[in-house]
């Protein structure tokens, strides 16, 4: 595709987003949820008619992993609260680290001997299909229920829990496939455990050097607007140098580098102009990316993919609830057991376990499978139906559930 009619491409999708969401407002429909359809059916109307869409995985695999992905993980790490979230740190690094990764494997037996086809969905398809479908993403429920009045320690449990979830999900994707696309390699439980501790660690590391870099450059100009600059280019510099000269976690060292610059750029501007444009700057960022992203799956999703894999999707989503519940359920009694730790309630549980939504970066890592996997098209297929459903099944639910639990500050 040729760089001006990817340009004129983009342009276009956003002038669609623009249009929608007004659209979504007025008729409360999930403005994620209508961007697919829409983009599932606009590209259908245009291969029906005899045309093609242009769009093709080495179109945008770059786009999502090296410009899409970086400003998702900034944003969240930038604006969330600091104070809130090493108050719960121990909950939520326990539902995000050792709960995530016990989700992971769990929905992945799940989904290997639900597909029950060794030869054409290895253990190794099914690891990385529970790795990407892993990452939660609440911030549809959280506006929801910051408009209801729960009280702030449910939604950092929640928002603090995909921010570190996220970042462990990329990593241990990243791992699962590496191995896939080297069969070859005679790579031990030891030698991904020691891989993964190195690359998480040393992304959180490289992150904490980086964020304090561009803090002192921060501190060297005052304006908000470079302020705002300082910190686009601290999220690029911090994934690109993490990963393609360390060779650690590029997410990991976005987070914290991101959490780094929000806790003092949030502290140094105290007058509500300058405090309030540089989220709106990476509000403005973020919403670019998930509409062009969320359109892009729309456009990738094919009819074939529910009439061939509509019991791969089924089986997803199963196994996606059950080690959620799992994870959620088994795993909050006992982090309430730890000395020091506000136990978690059981309305807490139940939220938290319906707020687990599936979003944006799951989409970013199932956008980006490389095709020589061979069961690429079922990974994808089986991430699609689960973000389909959280959008359209399990974000509704939540505002009612909140009015039956009764819920508030």
């Amino acid at each position: 595709m040729a760089v001006s009619t990817g340009i004129l491409l983009l342009v276009l999708m956003l002038f669609v987003a623009l249009l929608l969401k007004p659209v979504a407002e007025k008729f409360h429909i999930p403005f994620a949820g209508l961007l697919v359809v829409t983009g599932f059916i606009g590209s259908e109307l245009i291969v029906g008619f005899g045309g093609d869409t242009g769009i093709r995985y080495d179109s945008f695999h770059d786009l999502i992993l090296l410009v899409f992905l970086p400003l998702l993980i900034f944003e969240a790490a930038f604006k969330i609260d600091m104070d809130l979230l090493l108050k719960n740190g121990i909950v939520i690094l326990f539902f995000a680290i050792p709960v995530m990764l016990l989700s992971t494997f769990a929905a992945a037996i799940m989904i290997y001997y639900g597909i029950g086809h060794p030869t054409g969905f290895p253990w190794i398809a099914a690891l990385i299909t529970g790795a990407l479908l892993a990452a939660t993403d609440p911030v549809a429920v959280l506006e929801v229920m910051r408009r209801l009045g729960v009280p702030e320690r449910l939604c950092i449990l929640l928002d603090g829990e995909a921010l570190f979830n996220d970042a462990t999900a990329i990593v241990t994707f990243s791992i699962f496939l590496y191995i896939a696309q080297h069969p070859l390699e005679n790579i031990t439980v030891t030698d991904a455990s020691l891989r993964f501790l190195i690359v998480f660690f040393g992304g959180a590391i490289a992150g904490l050097f980086i964020g304090f870099s561009f803090l002192f450059l921060s501190r060297l100009l005052q304006d908000y607007i470079q302020q705002a600059i300082v910190t686009l280019i601290a999220a690029y510099a911090s994934y690109l140098i993490a990963e393609q000269i360390l060779h650690v976690s590029g997410v990991m060292s976005v987070l914290v580098a991101g959490m780094v610059l929000g806790k003092v750029i949030h502290h140094d501007f105290q007058d509500h102009e300058r405090r309030h444009f540089v989220d709106d700057f990476w509000t403005f960022n973020v919403y670019v990316a998930e509409s062009l992203m969320f359109l892009l799956m729309g456009v990738t999703v094919t009819v074939g993919m529910f009439t061939d894999n509509w019991l791969a999707m089924l089986i997803g989503i199963a196994a996606v609830l059950i080690a959620r519940a799992v994870g959620i359920f088994g795993g909050a009694p006992l982090v309430s057991l730890l000395p020091n730790v506000e136990p978690v309630p059981k309305s807490y549980q139940r939220l938290i376990f319906l707020g687990g939504l599936r979003g944006a970066v799951t989409l970013a890592l199932a956008l980006a499978l490389p095709f020589e996997l061979e069961y690429w098209w079922t990974i994808q297929s089986i991430a699609f139906g689960v973000v389909l459903f959280t959008l359209f099944v399990q974000a509704p639910l939540i505002s009612p559930v909140l009015k039956s639990e009764n819920i508030s500050t």
